[in-house]
């Protein structure tokens, strides 16, 4: 793989000189050509640690975001976006698609359009470039879900509150067979939920044994539906499902019609990450609630500090519980 040094070779220049045309500082025209033809020739790709070089500031920040055909990031990305704009800077966003792979070739790409920042909703449990962008100094924000060993400020909400809400809201309607269908599975945020709401319901009585958790590795209705099916076929089946993922409730939902089960006559249906059209089903779904629009804000203005050099925290916003009728209420 070519480096900086092959590139000047090439170009008959000094290292600096590469530095500076890449960084859209060449005063003389005839020698950024050559530069940019030799960085085409040799395939060169600058690597994190040259950023750490650029003085220059573009007002573009980047946003990766873990899946965005889910509403929820879907609507974190439209927050991001108008609160960067009405800030005066742009915003580049990439779609990880759940796959870590996939979040460093977008990271990549960003570091290399020369952003000031960068936000990220991590796929899975990370990928080795947000590390590396740490340790290059690229100021970065972890949203939504935090992601151990990354030293940056993450913003997020707490569902803690909404959850503690949501079991004693099962126990008063008679749920005493609750299951827990787990998005991202595996993920801090997913485990953190999940120990939450188990924990919330012991101090009404109501165990959450392991053959009522069901993880799936696709966090879309498919993989909803396919635990919804294994949960309905245990020797205990459950009486209220809560799925860690609104699209995974939707899922459930389709297992549930396609055996004929009732919500919320046979079964209590509620959702992590409440989406406008809930309201709208038949019966309307019960979820709990993320602020997304101010964790967007919260978002920016956070990375903007840390662009600044200023030091930032990170942000813990609570979720609530909307309540509708799905569990019976």
């Amino acid at each position: 793989m070519a480096n900086i040094k092959d590139v000047a070779e090439r170009a008959g220049v000094s290292t600096a000189t590469v530095s500076r045309v890449l960084n859209g500082r060449s005063p003389v025209a005839e020698t950024r050509a050559r530069v940019l033809a030799a960085v085409e020739e040799l395939g060169y790709r600058p690597n994190v640690v040259a950023r750490a070089l650029r003085t220059a500031r573009t007002r573009t920040l980047g946003l990766v975001v873990s899946d965005l055909r889910n509403p929820f990031f879907t609507e974190l990305a439209d927050a991001v976006e108008q609160e960067a704009r009405r800030l005066g800077y742009s915003l580049i966003i990439g779609n990880a698609g759940e796959s870590p792979e996939q979040q460093d070739d977008y990271i990549r790409t960003l570091l290399d359009r020369r952003i000031d920042g960068l936000m990220v909703s991590s796929a899975g449990t990370g990928s080795p470039m947000l590390s590396e962008a740490v340790d290059a100094g690229t100021p970065l924000v972890l949203l939504d879900r935090a992601v151990p060993g990354v030293a940056a400020p993450c913003v997020r909400a707490e569902g803690g509150a909404a959850l503690t809400e949501l079991a004693a809201h099962l126990a008063a309607l008679g749920r005493r067979r609750p299951a827990v269908i787990v998005a991202p599975a595996g993920t801090p945020t997913g485990d953190e939920r999940l120990a939450r709401f188990r924990t919330a319901l012991a101090a009404h009585g109501v165990a959450l044994p392991a053959g009522r958790v069901g993880a799936s590795p696709d966090p879309s209705p498919t993989g909803g539906r396919q635990v919804m099916r294994r949960l309905l076929e245990t020797a205990e089946p459950p009486d209220a499902v809560l799925a860690t993922d609104n699209l995974m409730a939707l899922g459930a939902l389709d297992e549930l019609r396609a055996r004929g089960l009732r919500v919320p006559a046979d079964m209590a249906l509620v959702a992590f990450d409440d989406v406008p059209w809930f309201a709208h089903l038949d019966p309307p779904l019960t979820a709990v609630a993320q602020p997304t629009g101010a964790l967007g804000r919260a978002a920016v203005h956070t990375l903007l500090e840390r662009i600044a050099g200023r030091p930032a925290g990170s942000v813990l916003l609570p979720a609530r519980l909307v309540r509708r009728r799905s569990c019976g209420e």
